[in-house]
């Protein structure tokens, strides 16, 4: 083994959250060479997937190397770990944060990374803000890791960039050389307000854009719908001291692009089964993996409300999904709105 690889195997890394991104992340960390350990909330679906040495639920056909602990045991993943990778349900974020605080193995000063797209409900706040408020570590340690990345083609190395953004330089440096691959570039920025909105408010545009394609509408409409979804959510994100620059990156419009054009795109799935004539509750029902932006297109209405910002599509798609409201009448609705300038901010 070489000096390196020796190196790389001192570093532990603890992926908290097995779904399909979290399994893709410690694959990817695993095989350059760190000790990686994968937490799994449910002891059942832990002992499922080294059993079968495969996430069959979330992640089908990428086999697990024996390298890679899996593992339901908070304490044992948090063992020797200096980097907390974040990857779990927005709802359930601040539950698993609180956990790895109390446990008698947590280091204070490890890095902290949010992987996870999406807004508390409740307090609307982002993820970064979630673990900043239960995980005593200064806030320069505390970073984001997103972008537009399909766990589907990630793990299958197809060519993803996305960005690591956070307050201190020398973090993100080093969560970008840990996640580095000649098929994983990963770009830095300071901005970690818009890098956490953009990627979670898109979701409801993505929904959106689902609904459109559920419809049958076409190109037309779907280049419209992403250009005024990019402009509502920059009027917001912007409002709340995110930098315009940002959301027109991959935090942006590249993960915008990519979940509500792509077959992966859970929040995309929704929106097109509803446009077909199925009910939400229905749809989230028989789905295995978490829409976000079902949760999210509620925070986003409660957070422009609170700044004083229109949303005018993130309303439309909330009386859709929560007032069963017609999602050709919502489409019309927007259509016919007051005529104003493009720049309209």
């Amino acid at each position: 083994m070489s000096k390196t690889k020796k190196r790389k195997r001192d570093v532990n890394i603890t992926v908290l959250g097995a779904g399909s991104w979290g399994t893709t992340l410690a694959l990817l960390l695993n095989e350059k060479g760190y000790t990686v350990k994968l937490w799994e909330y449910f002891p059942e679906f832990a002992d499922k997937i080294k059993k079968d040495k495969e996430n069959k639920r979330f992640l089908p056909g990428m086999r697990i190397p024996s390298s890679l602990s899996v593992t339901s045991d908070i304490d044992e993943a948090l063992i020797g770990s200096s980097y907390l990778i974040f990857v779990t349900p927005s709802h359930t974020m601040r539950k698993v944060a609180r956990s790895v605080s109390r446990s008698v193995n947590f280091n204070g000063r490890s890095i902290v990374v949010n992987a996870s797209k999406g807004l508390e409900e409740k307090t609307l706040c982002r993820m970064s803000e979630v673990l900043s408020q239960e995980i005593p570590v200064p806030a320069a340690r505390i970073a984001g890791l997103l972008g537009p990345s399909h766990a589907e083609e990630v793990s299958r190395k197809m060519p993803t960039s996305i960005v690591v953004a956070g307050s201190g330089k020398k973090v993100l440096s080093a969560v970008q050389d840990i996640f580095m691959t000649e098929y994983f570039r990963v770009y830095t920025n300071s901005d970690l307000i818009g890098v956490e909105l953009g990627v979670s408010l898109k979701n409801t545009i993505a929904i959106a854009a689902g609904i459109c394609d559920g419809l049958g509408f076409g190109d037309n409409t779907k280049a419209a719908l992403l250009t005024r979804g990019l402009a509502e959510t920059k009027r917001l994100a912007c409002r709340l001291g995110a930098k315009d620059d940002t959301l027109s990156g991959l935090a942006g419009v590249g993960d915008m692009i990519v979940t509500c054009m792509s077959r992966h795109s859970r929040n995309r799935f929704v929106g097109e089964q509803i446009g077909k004539g199925k009910k939400l509750k229905e749809i989230l029902e028989n789905m295995v993996m978490v829409a976000e932006g079902v949760k999210t297109t509620k925070a986003a209405l409660k957070l422009s409300s609170r700044v004083g910002v229109e949303l005018p599509i993130t309303e439309q798609v909330y009386k859709v999904l929560f007032n069963r409201k017609n999602p050709r009448k919502a489409i019309r609705d927007l259509m016919v709105r007051k005529a104003r300038s493009e720049m309209y901010r």
